[in-house]
């Protein structure tokens, strides 16, 4: 038995590394296990179609809750870019205009909402509801690297109008009361559905909009300069630097609590002890290997799509597509439009018409790709669709797969010139370089339990009734912590729920000596 570690963590996500910076920083003897060949989890890069020089970022794309604490706590050299447009929502009328808002709401915002709606009503009530977001925002984005905060405590810090509109009233009913324009609704509502399977009357959407509008304090999406691998060869980088130890192809297959230390077995017949457990896996992967029941939770929902472009494709209203696809493109965004996709998939059905969103990495950052790729008009496109959730894919998974693909390009062409499939690079094979990821598959690449990219469903960022642990990655034993996206306050690519892990595990390391 192994007995030369005082923390050994279960995965290699963002998570699971920074968790491993920390202790390691504070003096601790630290081991990674990580059951694939490569470390990073989600937030890893890849080239995926054969002959094509470029590292896509797989599974996720966009950054906007990593602190820029962790960055500078663990010097990490890490950039993120901003982006100049925030969304482009094409709608067909007699002009085939779309909807462009730039991340700054500037005089060209104005111009494209008050075309939209008739009038300046709208423009106002966007940039009135968006900054009281942003206040909230600066409220909360600084206790997430804190011991987790009351109800009440939050409460006490915001405005109480926001209080009630973000917290308390559904989403809907929210929109309903800023907003009367059918698709500056939907716009907004979508960061309250990425990849939950949920309604805009339900509290779940409040929350998933929560973490997808407070990070850093500002809620601005960038884009990860070098993709996710950047960020993950950073982290593997300090881990060396800092003395950690890694082992891949190593999966932990049983976990055990003794008297004095947590022991661990592998897969591969291996045997480690430590003093302390961090589980950068889903909590119904802890469930498993070490009995920690895991809470209820919804389906993942969505369908990854990524793709390699000869050229960007030019668009039926005339914007210019290096404008209109640098920020969220959006498809079947409306308000009406995605709660009746949610009510047709709920009853088991594809969804007519399938809201999507994507973006064009290479536009703000090409160092992704190679020069050669570039000079000649390369450029990489993800696509993420919405209420797609797994039970769907459930029988006929490839049939069901191979339907939602075609009927989400089907609605993206619709406002293209040409068809999208046009546009595609050829690999070295002869293949159209586009690859879909159902929540199945994602649950098999990366063990997210029915593909649910949060590991579970996301908890407002503080604490709620009944609830004692200090850091909200606590378990029921005080050696085993949750160190991921299951974590109080742990969605998304943020590496809050590591910090807070390591934490936790240094208290309590502390207790036990």
């Amino acid at each position: 038995m192994n007995l030369d570690y005082d923390a050994i963590i279960v995965g290699s996500g963002h998570n699971g590394l920074v968790a491993a910076c920390y202790l390691a920083k504070a003096g601790k003897r630290v081991l990674v296990l990580e059951k694939n060949d490569y470390v990073g989890g989600a937030t890893t890069s890849i080239s995926p179609f054969k002959g094509i020089d470029a590292q896509l970022s797989r599974y996720s794309y966009l950054v906007a809750l990593l602190p820029d604490q962790i960055i500078t706590d663990l010097s990490l050299n890490f950039e993120c870019l901003s982006r100049a447009v925030s969304t482009y929502a094409p709608y067909f009328d007699e002009t085939d205009q779309g909807l462009l808002i730039n991340r700054i709401f500037d005089q060209e915002s104005h111009e494209s909402m008050e075309l939209l709606t008739g009038g300046r009503e709208e423009a106002q009530a966007w940039i009135n509801f968006y900054s009281s977001v942003q206040e909230f925002a600066g409220v909360l984005a600084p206790t997430f690297l804190q011991p987790l905060p009351t109800a009440a405590e939050v409460q006490e810090m915001v405005d109480p109008l926001t209080w009630v509109e973000l917290v308390e009233n559904t989403l809907g009913q929210t929109l309903h009361d800023n907003f009367y324009d059918d698709l500056v609704k939907g716009i907004v509502l979508t960061d309250g559905l990425i990849g939950t399977f949920t309604n805009a009357e339900s509290h779940a959407a409040n929350i998933c909009f929560l973490y997808h509008l407070v990070g850093n304090g500002n809620g601005e999406w960038k884009v990860p300069k070098g993709g996710m691998g950047a960020l993950v060869a950073e982290l593997k980088r300090r881990c060396q630097e800092l003395g950690v130890e890694i082992k891949t192809e190593t999966e932990v297959v049983s976990v055990n609590e003794g008297a004095d230390a947590i022991e661990i077995e592998t897969k591969e017949g291996e045997s480690f002890a430590s003093q302390v457990l961090l589980a950068n896996c889903a909590p119904k992967v802890l469930e498993k290997i070490a009995g920690i029941p895991a809470p209820e939770f919804l389906d993942g929902s969505q369908l990854k799509i990524n793709m390699v472009l000869r050229e960007l494709p030019k668009l039926k209203s005339g914007a210019d597509p290096r404008k209109a696809f640098a920020g969220t493109f959006r498809i079947n965004e409306s308000f009406h439009q995605l709660e009746r996709a949610y009510e047709q998939a709920l009853q088991g059905k594809i969804p007519d018409e399938i809201p999507a969103e994507m973006y064009c990495h290479t536009i703000t950052d090409p160092s992704i790709m190679a020069p050669s790729l570039i000079n000649e008009g390369f450029h990489t496109l993800t696509l993420f669709a919405l209420h797609l959730p797994a039970f769907l894919f459930d029988d006929d998974h490839d049939e069901v797969k191979e339907l939602a693909l075609t009927k989400v390009l089907e609605s993206l062409n619709e406002y293209l010139e040409k068809p999208i499939q046009d546009y595609l690079a050829v690999d070295s094979e002869g293949n159209l370089c586009i690859e879909a990821k159902t929540p199945q598959e994602l649950e098999i690449a990366l063990g997210l339990p029915r593909g649910n990219i949060f590991h579970g469903n996301l908890q407002f960022p503080w604490k709620t009734d009944g609830d004692s642990r200090k850091w909200g990655v606590e378990t029921k034993s005080k050696r085993i912590f949750i160190a991921g996206s299951g974590a109080v306050r742990g969605g998304g690519v943020s590496g809050i729920a590591g910090h807070n892990a390591a934490m936790a595990a240094l208290e309590s390391l502390a207790q036990l000596a």
